[in-house]
């Protein structure tokens, strides 16, 4: 089958074998899938992960138990065991023994062919595009946010970071109607937020108050954690988002200084994206810069990389 793999280089594969599913998962063709960060940070050597790279991406079942089979799909990334002390405590995102698609230990959506857990499927219901479904995992790792740290209408809120996903969360952050400004470096996706009604600036003109309650750091660069801890007033709570391929050596002291709460951020609930795509309430599709066939996904990974781009699709099949 085709793939875009990555083994020390970044590759497109014509005869990559096709996957065999386990018992209980399913074969899902893929259609259409997503280029993130954390993809364009595993060929800078996050996670030394080495296969089929993607995570997000929408595809119908082709083989599996009957009940799935034809249906339109997206997946959950987490591969869990179900038996261990974290996945029957309630946070199987952090099992013991997890795979996760595209990223540790399973190969992921770039490619024709995937096979994954049936505990993982979610179908797509009729409403949403295919172009919508593929932002279903981002933007419910946005929603995220609002699950981890309650957002109320009176509080000082910032994003630091307006790539890919500061986007998903500052849209997400300002359906609860806090005060919300965005920072970041790329006119095109600060003027974005503007055209969305909300405030953007430039790091090259921002002035850190320290008076935000909460600030989201989602920048992807060490710089951002500085600037978000600039930015917070004593007391207030951190939201990382961000890996580094790299470690980075960052300037704890605030932390300790202002006494901040840091909390980590991954993923998140489905269910909440579905219905926010479903009913309009986020825009992707105005994020989509450019859709690419998996053929020229070399190209397409260099395009993701760019600030000129802000989503670049994969179309892998139909």
């Amino acid at each position: 089958m085709n793939a875009l793999v990555f083994d020390q280089q970044l590759r497109y594969d014509t005869q990559y074998p096709e996957p065999e599913p386990a018992e209980s998962e399913a074969l899902v063709r893929v259609s259409l899938a997503g280029i993130c960060a954390t993809d364009l940070e595993i060929v800078r050597g996050y996670m030394g992960f080495r296969g089929v790279l993607g995570h997000e991406f929408t595809g119908t079942v082709v083989k599996g138990s009957r009940p799935w089979r034809g249906r339109r799909v997206v997946a959950e990334i987490n591969c869990v065991c179900g038996k261990c002390n974290m996945c029957v405590s309630g946070l199987a995102n952090h099992c013991r023994r997890r795979t996760v698609i595209g990223i540790e230990g399973r190969d992921g959506a770039f490619a024709d062919l995937i096979a994954v857990p049936e505990r993982n499927l979610v179908e797509v219901p009729a409403a949403l595009t295919d172009e919508q479904a593929v932002f279903v995992e981002p933007l419910a790792a946005a929603y995220q946010v609002v699950k981890q740290v309650p957002i109320e209408k009176r509080m000082q809120v910032a994003v630091v970071g307006s790539g890919r996903l500061g986007l998903l969360v500052a849209q997400v952050l300002a359906a609860t109607g806090c005060r919300l400004l965005v920072v970041g470096r790329n006119e095109r996706t600060l003027d974005f937020c503007e055209k969305h009604g909300i405030q953007a600036i430039a790091v090259s003109q921002l002035v850190p108050r320290g008076d935000r309650d909460v600030v989201v750091e989602c920048s992807g660069s060490p710089a951002g954690f500085d600037i978000a801890a600039q930015l917070l007033r004593p007391r207030g709570t951190l939201v990382l988002k961000s890996t580094y391929a790299h470690s980075a050596a960052l300037n704890l002291a605030p932390v300790v200084i202002n006494e901040l709460t840091v909390v980590g951020s991954r993923c998140g609930p489905y269910a909440d994206a579905i219905n926010a795509l479903a009913r309009r309430q986020i825009d992707v599709e105005s994020m989509v810069s450019r859709r690419m066939p998996l053929s020229r996904g070399v190209e397409a990974m260099q395009m993701a990389a760019d600030p000129r781009y802000i989503k670049v699709l994969l179309k892998i099949g139909g």
